[in-house]
């Protein structure tokens, strides 16, 4: 035994004191003393005043900005299909489709899964097609990529790290930015730039005439994130951006100075898809509060003046949320339809959607994507991957109707004209009345 406590002695290094700052072990909310909002209680049903219906005839970018916002568009309800338009590459191992459509000038603009442009007409025809592969490479090389529209022009982000401007009319390239990592971030456009994260920690703003660079902003970098990304949301004086490391970062719009950041910690106990903490509920602009969430489980509502925060709650949106009628309705990270109090956080109800793509528990490994909320018609519209565009009732959550998409979505509903446009997996732009 002697011999034996001899040996380890002999063996025992003497102790390493790494450099660097000490940090707690506890979770970020208990350090800060976050107070969390929870699901207490039954669904319940509560009436809402929903804005005046809108006879939109354009849908041009993401609804995150109060500008550029349609807070209820006008739509029949009967999800009639209309006509279905081939737009390229669907969803494969190789590469998924990542944009909304958006709508302007009697045309609907789309991106493939590998970086090719589309516009089709209102009648399902297609006007033009453009690819924004790069000459060295191949289309199943990247992925992911977002759309947006002003003044005539087309702006498309694509994971070959490119910004290029078309002409919305004919497609004929304007201008063309390397952004030094993969643009997969929805872009914004106000007052003469073009605002989107690049890389999941990287913001841009970009002249619209030319594609000069105007200003950047850096974040955290994070590996653990969602292809794709948020549009940034844009006032009249603000621009705000969000990250892959659960971060939100507020800017003066024209010059780029840093006005405050936020993170938004914690996470869902019990949810492996939690370790996640992209902000895939990317900032949503509604007065003076901003919304947004984490796919790790955590929403926020932000001052917009300071980043302030004014309630926290345990759902995580994966898409940016709707807010309409005093209430936030969103798709968590758990796959359920959720209506909160925009005052104060608390819920209203919670509907499930379909989560397993299989039942038998030794395969339940992919899940179902949810696409949406939008308000259009009085009713909440979800497109899902499972092929299904489902219809709710944004007072109590009932399902009321729903219609089918061959190939299953793979992006959310945006309405213009009275039609619903969605893009499905297998590279289709469907049209629904």
């Amino acid at each position: 035994m002697a011999a034996m406590l001899l040996f380890l002695s002999a063996c025992e290094e003497p102790e390493t004191i790494l450099p660097g700052k000490r940090e707690a072990l506890r979770g970020a909310e208990e350090l800060a003393s976050v107070d969390v909002i929870t699901q207490d209680g039954e669904n319940r049903s509560e009436p809402l005043s929903l804005p005046a219906r809108q006879d939109n005839a354009s849908w041009t970018q993401s609804h995150v900005s109060p500008a550029v916002r349609v807070s209820h568009p006008a739509f029949g309800g009967a999800m009639q299909p209309l006509w279905a338009a081939d737009i390229g590459a669907g969803n494969s191992r190789h590469g998924r489709i990542t944009a909304d459509p958006v709508v302007a000038g009697g045309k609907i603009f789309t991106l493939d899964s590998e970086a090719q442009v589309s516009a089709v007409s209102t009648s399902g025809q297609l006007v033009w097609s453009k690819s924004l592969v790069p000459a060295r490479d191949a289309g199943r090389d990247a992925s992911g990529g977002g759309l947006a529209f002003a003044d005539g022009k087309l702006f498309i982000s694509s994971g070959f790290g490119l910004m290029t401007a078309l002409d919305a009319e004919t497609g004929a390239e304007l201008w063309q930015q390397k952004l030094q990592a993969p643009g997969t971030g929805t872009p914004s456009v106000s007052g003469g730039l073009v605002y989107l994260v690049a890389g999941d920690k990287t913001a841009w703003a970009l002249e619209t005439e030319t594609g000069r660079i105007r200003w950047q902003l850096a974040a955290a970098s994070d590996k653990n994130n969602i292809l794709g990304g948020a549009a940034p949301a844009v006032n009249d004086r603000l621009v705000v951006f969000s990250f892959g490391s659960n971060e939100v970062q507020a800017a003066f719009k024209q010059g780029g100075l840093r006005l405050w950041d936020a993170i938004i910690p914690g996470r869902r106990d019990g949810f492996a898809r939690s370790r996640i903490t992209d902000v895939t509920g990317g900032p949503v602009i509604v007065g003076d509060t901003i919304y947004a969430g984490t796919h790790s489980g955590r929403m926020v509502a932000l001052e917009t003046a300071s980043g302030a925060r004014k309630w926290t709650v345990e759902e995580g949106p994966m898409s940016p949320v709707w807010v309409a009628g005093g209430s936030i309705f969103l798709v968590s990270e758990g796959n359920d339809l959720v209506r909160l109090d925009a005052e104060t956080g608390t819920y209203v109800w919670s509907q499930e959607l379909p989560f397993f793509i299989k039942d038998r528990p030794r395969r339940q490994r992919g899940v179902f994507a949810h696409y949406g909320p939008v308000l259009a018609g009085g009713k909440l519209y979800v497109a899902s991957s499972d092929g299904l565009i489902r219809a709710f009732d944004p007072e109590d959550g009932s399902q009321t109707g729903q219609a089918e998409i061959r190939g299953g979505a793979s992006s959310a509903p945006v309405f213009a004209g009275g039609v619903m446009y969605v893009v499905s997996g297998n590279g289709q732009l469907l049209a629904f009345r």
